[in-house]
């Protein structure tokens, strides 16, 4: 019968780490998938949480303790894919006016009514920074909801609860301004 000589397990650790890669593959992989739903790429990141994992893995540690620390590698990496997949290149307004960008024109702002225009301006003076961030990012500069997220480095979700508390706390504010 014949038998394969191509792979050699002379070094130590190599049939312990086959045995530990045979015992976690299904469960890494069904963790990776439930967090990308992409088959391809959990594909490619459960190759990669393997290849870390065989760089920096103790063999004095437990079977239990290994894979305690395998997926605390595999949580690392998906939250590592994430934030290159939505990262961009100027992550907040502050950054893109210091690169140069002046924001909408004086005209655009402005428009026919300069006093509701300098009302809008004082009310989102008045807001907190969070708010007014979210507000001018939706509404004055018109980014999208994925857009703004990367921008305020938050998730849509978190963008949706933003804008809505903001323009609910403006309401308010403009409420208590207009009535004494």
């Amino acid at each position: 019968m014949p038998t394969c000589t191509i792979q050699k397990h002379d070094e130590p650790g190599v049939q312990e780490f086959q045995a530990f890669y045979e015992e976690n593959l299904v469960r890494v992989y069904r963790f990776v998938f439930k967090r990308l739903r992409n088959r391809e790429e959990a594909e490619d990141l459960t190759s990669q949480i393997f290849l870390k994992a065989l760089r920096y893995l103790d063999p004095e540690r437990s079977a239990q303790s290994a894979r305690s620390w395998l997926f605390k590698i595999a949580h690392t990496t998906i939250a590592d894919y994430w934030r290159s997949h939505y990262r961009v290149s100027i992550s907040s307004l502050d950054m893109q006016l210091e690169v140069g960008w002046e924001g909408p024109t004086e005209g655009v702002i402005l428009g026919a009514n300069e006093l509701a225009t300098e009302r809008v301006f004082n009310l989102l003076e008045a807001l907190p920074d969070r708010y007014r961030e979210v507000l001018r990012c939706r509404f004055l500069f018109n980014l999208s909801l994925r857009e703004t997220a990367a921008m305020l480095g938050v998730s849509e979700a978190n963008v949706k609860v933003l804008q809505f508390r903001a323009v609910k706390y403006a309401a308010n504010l403009a409420n208590r301004i207009t009535k004494p």
